[in-house]
């Protein structure tokens, strides 16, 4: 078992990765059905045999930045102590009411517990009720786990726990969390602010939502995904951390469902630009933009904003924005942006990477000085990224975008370097 104590440092969304955690998808993305699809959150079924070729890709080149470590790796790590082990299957089995599974995987081998923990648990039709069941599974595979930002998400010094908007995901928070908790690889504790502070029951919170400019200036989608009751549980972990902070807040409609986070419609892409979705980012007059001031403990000051670029310059941070989709044709814009052309993840302050099919998207950031390669190109050695100060490298993505989610999505960043602002 690894034991470099790994510090959590992100106080921004592109400073230098140096360590990130991701899930490769396997079998439990193969195990959904056109019938169990809507209740795993998705429209579509995924082909893995044609998303994994495109994810690997996308491994290559966080590899060529960062320490990456998997979530199953992890996860087999720490069910090595009997305690977690026990603790972390209680835990799922009554939460998800499958005691019977307890008994079934409880004596298995550890690397076999982390499978099943991901792929599912096949139902024993060993009782009449059972039997007439249509489940296949006992308890679910987690088809969402590749989309590793949602379950938990690094703020500065320390990690927090998701509390998730669906019950099916459920468990990849609390798979994240004893790892965070029990890995002697990661310097840190967990905070998990909705079972900290919310008492109205309402409230999830989502890390696809949750974004950090600098420091003490955050941002988070009102979403679907993240409820007003999950900010009001955040804001009360905020005001435990001393000085100024600003959370930016950005309302986001609950359909279509391409903008499920606010990293689906806004993402930074280096000290002064970022995508955005333009329609809903400058021109919504239906989904508030709102300002919120924290002075120590206090919240001080609630207030409306012309939007999100608005109010960054205000606190000095002056983006020119990179529009998603294009300029003008509208089409375009909602077609990318569905295939999450906005969703970008940096490796560096500009030096980013996502999916290459969002060809107008593509186009944009060319004009705004930012190269354009081809992943495959650059784990062949064809490209030489340090010849470059600004680019995008681009994963294929026709098989992964249709699972809903981009680079962003699909990365848990754990620390970053400084940003020479």
């Amino acid at each position: 078992m690894a034991n470099n104590n790994i510090e959590i440092n992100i106080n921004s969304e592109i400073g230098q990765l140096e360590t990130v955690i991701i899930h490769t998808p396997g079998i439990e993305v193969e195990n959904m059905t056109p019938e169990n699809a809507a209740r795993a959150l998705y429209s579509d079924i995924l082909n893995l045999s044609v998303a994994l070729p495109e994810y690997n890709e996308f491994k290559g080149i966080l590899k060529k930045f960062a320490q990456v470590f998997e979530i199953k790796d992890l996860l087999v790590d720490i069910l090595k102590n009997e305690k977690v082990k026990m603790s972390l299957i209680s835990r799922i089995c009554k939460h998800e009411e499958v005691d019977d599974v307890c008994r079934t995987i409880s004596d298995t081998p550890v690397e076999e517990v982390a499978r099943q923990l991901i792929e599912g648990v096949e139902m024993r039709k060993d009782t009449l009720t059972k039997y007439l069941d249509n489940e296949r599974f006992s308890l679910h595979p987690l088809p969402n786990f590749f989309f590793t930002r949602d379950a938990s998400f690094s703020m500065n010094n320390h990690v927090m726990i998701s509390k998730m908007a669906s019950r099916v995901r459920d468990r990849e928070s609390l798979i994240m969390e004893s790892i965070f908790d029990y890995h002697p690889m990661f310097s840190t504790h967990t905070v998990n602010p909705v079972k900290l502070f919310d008492k109205s029951g309402k409230a999830s919170i989502e890390g696809g939502d949750v974004l950090i400019a600098k420091e003490n200036i955050y941002l988070s989608g009102i979403s679907g995904r993240t409820s007003s009751q999950g900010i009001d549980a955040m804001l009360e972990y905020l005001k435990t951390i001393p000085g100024s902070k600003h959370l930016i807040l950005q309302e986001l409609p609950y359909q279509p469902e391409s903008f499920i986070h606010l990293d689906m419609v806004f993402t930074f892409l280096d000290r002064d630009k970022c995508m955005i979705f333009e329609p809903l980012i400058l021109h919504s007059s239906r989904h508030l933009t709102i300002h919120i001031i924290l002075e120590d403990d206090k919240v001080v000051q609630i207030q409306e904003e012309n939007n999100i670029l608005v109010a960054l310059k205000k606190l000095g941070v002056d983006l020119e924005p990179v529009l998603c989709g294009g300029v003008k044709d509208l089409y375009n814009m909602e077609r990318e942006q569905w295939q999450s052309g906005a969703n970008f993840f940096a490796l560096a302050p500009g030096k980013v990477i996502g999916y290459g099919r969002n060809t107008h998207t593509m186009e944009q950031l060319n004009k705004h000085g930012f190269e354009i390669f081809k992943a495959r190109d650059v784990l062949k050695g064809r490209v030489n990224l340090d010849d470059y100060a600004k680019y995008v490298v681009t994963i294929e993505g026709d098989e992964l975008s249709r699972g809903g989610g981009g680079a962003r999505c699909m990365t848990m960043p754990v620390s970053r370097k400084a940003v020479d602002w």
